[in-house]
């Protein structure tokens, strides 16, 4: 007797069974990581925090590893059948209507099919290319934040500490409350908005580096609402409040795109997107969901703003503002804040680099701190584009130089991978164009991001300026990652001397330079330096130029030292120095 096969239908609810359960255990093994860093901040196992930090990212890809190899044993030769998989994804979408982190369920549904179809773009058939669902499927149990409410200020912020437990007595309460309340207090009456009427805070603490973060915000008269961010460290005999983020700026600067994730209990994902972006409105939901340590879901939503705009311009995509590179194309269009960036097939000689070794580099500096200071870059596989949305030469440059990449097919662009990071405005740019002061202040700022990265075991590599941008708030951060290393494999060299002329005159160097060599000395010769410019730096970045202090950065590294830069200027402080 022969056995019928089952319809697309019966084999339906197994599939999407099977990544249900994938997607579970995923979640599960998420959240159990993150829960540890309430005990790392209390404990100050900075260790600890950090290496569960970059474990918690690589939990995803052996999640969906684990769902492909599932689906495959289940469907054997129909592994590919799409009426089947038309169909999964419909029983999958009404089993997730009763989670509370629905998004992320439907994001890894899609990487899973991506996967198993090597989806070129997207296919809406079978992947949730727009959310099933316009807000929460389902009523969340309990607000995802504390409300504080009725009592003067200091009562207020008073209730509101004592209503967290971070495992370590607070060693100021008393005092950290008066310093709150009285910034608070000054910050509603410059608003004249009248008095603060509650605090608002996300249950769960946002952990990072040294620092834990309360994240709320104050409600004043009518509904209006501003950031009230409590930025919590360590000193002898417990915890205390460092400084009171209290701006739009400030959060945005907190949740920013060149430092390293949060780790943060999101049992709803959604709501605390939402809360965030009340205080940061102008913030890419796909910011916020890649800070709060959900980067595949900000890489969905992003996509999903990227191809909106598409849809709702006639926009074409053209070349980034700044110095052509020698390893990427980079790419954008008018009114995106965001560039694409394509690694090119060949690099000239002075580029001693692969594209696979750019790929480690980026993968590298997905896992690490980035130290507020590189930008953070989220990589795309499979992207298809209009071809009419291209300039010509660009779409030439791309199919002659990046041809493994990238490749038209019929009205399609496809490209087969590329990072998609924010934009910034080129330093060698911005130099140029702005007064004198802006110039010398981004200079500055130049330095130290270079001492930032360095204090972080990173040395940037090659230092011009071009690699270098500048954001809206008027940081500097690096986004060309082709020569980045471990400050720890650089050999920091004083340049040696010599009585011999004909040896300063020399082409190439006289002295023996080994692969890992680097001479401080030599930065400023190759910076391009604007004249009116090069004064200030050669004072405000002295140190860079010695190889001295490098190697006392790198003997400061291999002591375990930390050296961490709070994500906040000093002025936000409490207490001042």
């Amino acid at each position: 007797m022969t056995t019928r096969p089952l319809t697309p239908s019966r084999l339906a609810a197994p599939v999407a069974s099977a990544i249900l359960e994938a997607f579970s255990q995923h979640r599960e093994g998420f959240l159990a990581t993150t829960r540890r860093a309430h005990e790392s901040f209390a404990k100050k196992d900075w260790a600890r925090l950090k290496s569960d930090q970059v474990a918690r990212l690589r939990l995803y890809r052996s999640a969906v590893d684990t769902a492909e190899m599932r689906i495959r044993v289940l469907l054997g030769e129909r592994c590919r059948d799409r009426l089947v998989w038309v169909s999964a994804k419909a029983v999958y979408s009404a089993l997730i209507g009763m989670r509370e982190d629905w998004d992320v369920a439907e994001t890894f549904f899609n990487g899973v099919t991506r996967r198993i179809f090597d989806t070129v773009g997207v296919d809406p058939l079978i992947e949730f290319v727009a959310s099933d669902f316009d807000g929460p499927p389902v009523e969340v149990a309990a607000d995802s934040y504390k409300r504080f409410a009725g009592g003067s200020p200091r009562q207020l912020v008073l209730r509101c500490l004592e209503g967290f437990d971070l495992g370590v007595r607070w060693a100021r309460p008393i005092e950290d409350t008066r310093l709150i309340a009285k910034r608070l207090k000054d910050r509603t009456a410059a608003m004249a908005r009248g008095v603060l009427v509650a605090l608002e805070v996300l249950e769960q603490p946002f952990y990072r580096g040294t620092g834990a973060y309360l994240v709320g915000r104050a409600v004043l008269p009518g509904g209006a609402v501003f950031p009230v961010i409590f930025a919590i460290r360590h000193c002898p005999g417990g915890i205390y409040v460092d400084a009171l983020l209290d701006t739009e700026d400030d959060a945005s600067m907190l949740f920013g795109f060149t430092r390293s994730y949060f780790q943060v209990e999101t049992p709803c994902p959604y709501e605390v997107m939402r809360f965030l972006r009340s205080l940061i409105p102008k913030k890419r939901i796909a910011e916020i969901y890649i800070a709060i340590g959900e980067p595949k879901q900000g890489k969905t939503e992003l996509y999903r703003a990227v191809m909106d705009h598409i849809g709702e311009t006639a926009d074409t995509f053209g070349y980034a503002p700044g110095v052509p590179g020698l390893v990427m194309v980079v790419f954008t269009m008018p009114g995106l804040d965001v560039v694409l960036k394509v690694i090119r097939d060949k690099f000239p000689p002075e580029k001693q680099t692969t594209p696979e070794l750019v790929r480690d580099r980026y993968r590298w500096v997905y896992d690490h701190d980035r130290a507020g200071r590189l930008v953070d870059a989220q990589e795309f596989e499979h992207l298809a584009f209009p071809r009419d949305r291209f300039e010509p030469a660009l779409l030439e440059e791309l199919l002659g130089d990046c041809g493994e990449t990238v490749r038209v097919d019929g009205d399609r662009v496809i490209v087969d991978l590329a990072y998609v990071t924010r934009q910034v405005t080129p330093l060698n740019i911005y130099v140029r164009t702005e007064p004198q002061p802006k110039a010398e202040a981004a200079l500055a700022e130049w330095g130290e991001a270079i001492r930032d990265l360095a204090r972080e075991n990173i040395f940037p590599g090659d230092l011009l300026l071009k690699n270098f941008g500048v954001t809206r708030h008027g940081r500097v951060a690096l986004y060309d990652y082709d020569e980045l290393a471990p400050m720890t494999e650089v050999a920091f060299r004083d340049l040696p001397e010599t009585d011999d002329d004909e040896d300063e005159m020399r082409a190439e160097p006289w002295y023996s330079v080994g692969p890992y060599d680097v001479f401080p000395q030599e930065f400023p010769r190759f910076l391009g330096l604007p004249g009116r410019l090069r004064p200030s730096v050669l004072e405000s970045c002295a140190d860079i130029f010695d190889a001295g202090w490098w190697r006392e950065v790198q003997a400061g590294i291999v002591a375990g030292d930390i050296a961490e830069q709070p994500p906040y200027d000093a002025a936000r402080k409490l207490r001042r120095a």
